[in-house]
């Protein structure tokens, strides 16, 4: 029909007859499938659907559309007369149930009623109709109890109360066996609960609970706990919910009835099989409440052959349909199977990506459809370790979940400790309030860091990440003292250094004690340790290899990697890079380094100044050589110097003590005091927007000039050892065309004297690193002296946002997610209405001016599955991420190409 691909919005009822699995968004994904199910000859109860769009009204305008009453009349009507009985009629009773149902799947998030129909006249002709006095009064007691709670707001405890009171006095403990004068009773208790709490009495008028229960699925889209699921899943608020109305079946009539859930593959493993459960004489809430055992699927054969050999051709013919796995809720009511729901099934991440290669290999989708099957959050939970769920371990606190994997050491308070237990063959977790590039060498050491402070885009989150090291960060009910090298957590115990500690970076989890990790072979895959065999997680291994390699085939952005070193450049190699999207030369001049930096820092003289410069010249040059060799062939493009000159000086408070101490023991402290004063000169109220980045270079004479020219020279060296470097330079914190003109002149006049000195020919590519709104703003300007652009989209968003990364995570923003302002941190996926956009303007602006402009991104949104789809909507050319994380781009970049395909063909 015509009208199920344009449906007029003025239809507000949907027969099952009349729909189709495409039509999610009018009748929901349950009605929509019910409508298929119909479609397909199977058998399902009948029954029709209110479409969303009649929801949307009744939520805008607090009441329901004019027309919707005699809509559901005379589909009502219509439903009588193909049941020959009548909506609660005395002697032969319709009963209906009335179900949510949104586009996406909510399960429990919004409300329900069944036995709609059941009154005190009627519950007697269902007790005639079925054979079973028991079974019509249990139905009764459970419509006055999920009516009660459901649509007239009782405390649903009461009735709780109520039913345990009940089995007391009939000294029983489950409710299967009360008898029929028992639930006689409890229907009259439940009726004076809901009289005296409800203020009024149960409804015996069918049609007005049935009326009622619409309304009050209506009202359950905007309940507390659907608001909160729709902000965890990321659910859009104004989508709105159907309405199923459907003729009751019933399982439990008898030894020949039941009920069960079914699954055409296993959702844990995605093998094929029979995998369900199955429960005789019992209702679906019976199985999910757990009252009784249920049975394997597979025992129904047994059971009842003829209805199981119909339910296997079912799902048979429902897996081809759907071309998925799919889950099926069926009732069997005296030998008649009847299909109560499907829909495509939720699935481990391993199950994923196994289906998705099983599909192709039956030839019921293609590789770009088994692109659509798997995401790169799947992905992700298959590369870190995890912690084992069945081990019994003391939780004792949690913070931000920043880095994933599981991690177990001896928890230690310095870096200098990490390092040095490290080489002794411990396994540490390094603790602190906060770090800092300090700390790097402990970070380094570490098996997972765990911060009382912090996001997930702080310094500790944001390296952990790019190591890819377990990070915990914000844990702030864990109070850190690192001078008592000691930790507090809640209910007063102490966690002392060398004790041992576990975290858990996908939850942000803190326990007492060692809890058993569980490696990834994801992982080892891609290290190149493992194959793909015969055993389940070797074929884990080959399903993830295949779909990486159809990302590969089909995706346009190319996938570089942020690493600082040779050894992380190696790393991101194995991983797929492309080549390097952002090395940053401030971690080269920490450690041993760090001593030329204080003289260059404290320098009096042009003289001081440019030995300084010239000490560090060999040593960034070393850096360079070795990150070329291994990066030979590909991209890399380095930053130049970013952060501010204070971060390479010792702590302020550390060294006012030691000059107090060295003054009051009248002990030399020269060099403290000059570094003291110097630290007192640089420091900021607000570092992230002072003396940093390009500034640095305009300022401090020589600085750039240096690094620019240990590039050169180790490309140079490099192309004469018959290298291939590709070396690009990016100045950073650029906000006006005349930074970057007065930065590229030097960089161009230091690069031809290493050209004329060693007689090679260097390409360096110059471009800039785009953080700064008014770099977006004047991008086309910026573009007449840049070759590319690489947007820092870190920066960016703090100053867009007017947001410290480092403080407004852990304070404010749980309020604004709960509140719904973010449905996502903006530091975790891009802002696309905002950041995004300066994103957007600059790299269309950018090209105007230069055509042939590289454009990229190196922020932590590189990473991201969502922000990998819009870097490939605005036609960026890479985007570049930590080594662990690239896989997860590769495959999203190629996700994001076959819809963006899919779409231009629509």
């Amino acid at each position: 029909m015509s009208e199920n691909k344009e449906p007029h919005v003025a239809k507000l009822v949907y027969d099952f007859t009349e729909g189709n699995k495409d039509l999610k968004d009018l009748l929901g994904g349950k009605g929509a499938n019910l409508a298929e199910m119909t479609n397909l000859g199977l058998p399902v109860p009948p029954g029709f659907t209110i479409t969303t769009e009649a929801c949307k009204v009744y939520l805008d305008s607090g009441e329901e559309p004019a027309a919707l009453r005699d809509e559901v009349s005379a589909h009502l009507d219509a439903l009588e007369q193909r049941m020959g009985k009548k909506l609660g009629q005395p002697d032969n009773p319709l009963l209906v149930s009335v179900r949510s149902g949104a586009k996406f799947s909510m399960p429990g998030m919004m409300d329900t009623v069944l036995n709609i129909g059941l009154s005190d006249k009627s519950v007697k002709g269902l007790a005639d109709q079925a054979g079973d006095e028991r079974f019509a009064w249990d139905s009764y007691r459970r419509l006055i109890q999920m009516f009660g709670k459901t649509v007239l707001g009782v405390d649903g405890d009461l009735f709780e109360e109520a039913l345990e009171k009940a089995k007391e006095a009939k000294n029983v403990t489950v409710d299967t066996d009360l008898e029929a004068a028992d639930l006689k009773k409890l229907v009259t208790a439940f009726k004076k609960i809901v009289k005296k709490e409800a203020g009024r009495d149960f409804p015996q008028d069918p049609r007005e609970q049935m009326d009622l229960a619409i309304k009050a699925v209506f009202d359950s889209w905007n309940g507390d706990r659907a608001k909160l699921y729709r902000r965890q899943e990321r659910i859009p608020h104004d989508l709105g919910t159907a309405v199923n109305v459907c003729s009751m079946v019933f399982g439990n009539l008898g030894p020949d009835s039941g009920t069960g859930v079914a699954f055409t593959r296993d959702p844990a493993s995605g093998h094929q099989g029979v995998y369900g459960d199955y429960l005789q004489n019992a209702q679906g809430e019976d199985v999910v409440a757990g009252i009784r055992n249920t049975v394997p699927l597979a025992e129904l054969e047994s059971i009842d052959k003829k209805a199981y050999d119909q339910l296997m051709q079912i799902m048979e013919t429902l897996e081809n349909h759907y071309k998925d796995l799919c889950d099926i809720e069926f009732t069997i009511e005296r030998g008649q199977l009847w299909m109560l729901q499907t829909r495509v099934g939720k699935r481990t991440a391993g199950a994923a990506f196994r289906i998705a290669t099983q599909l192709v290999d039956q030839g019921l989708i293609d590789e770009a459809e088994a692109l659509q099957r798997v995401t790169g959050a799947q992905l992700a939970q298959l590369m870190f370790p995890r912690f084992d769920e069945d081990a019994k371990v003391a939780q004792v606190g949690r913070g931000i979940a920043a880095s994933p994997g599981a991690a177990v050491g001896k928890a230690v308070f310095d870096s200098y400790t990490a390092v040095k237990w490290s080489r002794s063959g411990e396994k540490v977790i390094l603790v602190r309030r906060e770090t800092n590039p300090d700390d790097l060498d402990g970070m380094i050491a570490a098996e997972g860091i765990l911060t009382s402070r912090g996001g997930k885009t702080s310094h500790a989150a944001v390296v952990a990440r790019g190591m890819g090291k377990t990070c915990v960060c914000g844990a702030e009910e864990l109070e850190v003292d690192t001078k008592r090298r000691r930790m507090t957590v809640p209910g007063g115990h102490v966690v002392e250094e060398g004790d041992v500690i576990s975290i858990d970076g996908s939850s942000g989890k803190v326990y007492l004690g060692e809890v058993p990790v569980v490696p990834s072979p994801v992982v080892e895959y891609f290290e190149g340790r493992m194959h793909a065999g015969a055993d389940d997680a070797d074929e884990l291994v080959e399903a993830v290899h295949r779909i990486i390699g159809y990302a590969d085939r089909m995706r346009r952005l190319r996938v570089r990697a942020n690493a600082d070193n040779a050894e992380d450049a190696l790393r991101a190699r194995r991983f797929g890079a492309q080549g390097i999207g952002l090395c940053r030369t401030e971690h080269m001049f920490l450690g041993d380094r760090r001593e030329l930096v204080e003289r260059l820092i404290l320098a009096d003289t042009e003289a001081e100044r440019e030995e300084s410069l010239k000490e560090l010249l060999p040593l960034q040059k070393a850096d360079f050589v070795e990150l070329f060799k291994a990066m030979d062939g590909l991209p890399v493009t380095i930053r130049l110097l970013d952060p501010p000159l204070h971060e390479f000086l010792p702590d302020i408070t550390e060294l006012s003590v030691r000059v107090a101490l060295a003054e009051s023991r009248q002990e030399s402290h020269e060099n403290d005091l000059r570094l003291l004063q110097a630290v007192h000169r640089l420091h900021e109220q607000n570092p992230m927007l002072g003396l940093r980045g390009v500034r640095l270079g305009l300022v401090i004479p020589g600085l750039f000039t240096m690094q620019v020219r240990a590039i050169a020279e180790a490309a140079a060296e490099r192309k004469a050892a018959k290298g291939d470097p590709r070396a690009e330079i990016m100045i950073p914190l650029v906000g006006t065309v005349q930074e970057l003109e007065i930065v590229r002149d030097e960089a161009d006049q230091v690069v031809a004297e290493v050209e004329a000195a060693t007689g090679t020919q260097l390409k360096l590519a110059i471009g800039t690193m785009i953080e700064l709104p008014r770099a977006a703003l004047t991008a086309g300007q910026i573009a007449e002296a840049a070759e590319f652009f690489s947007f820092g989209t870190n920066d960016l968003t703090q100053t867009v946002w007017g947001f410290s990364r480092d403080d407004v995570e852990a304070s404010f923003f749980t309020a604004y997610l709960e509140k719904g302002i973010f449905g996502v941190s903006p530091f975790e996926t891009i802002d696309k209405d905002g950041v995004g956009s300066l994103v957007s303007l600059a790299a269309k602006a950018g090209r105007e001016t230069r055509p042939d402009l590289k454009l990229g991104v190196c922020g932590e949104h590189g990473g991201d599955p969502e922000s990998v789809h819009f870097f490939h909507e605005v036609g960026l050319d890479y985007v570049s991420c930590s080594p662990f994380r690239i896989p997860v781009a590769r495959l999203e970049a190629g996700r994001a190409a076959v819809q963006s395909e899919g779409s231009d063909h629509r």
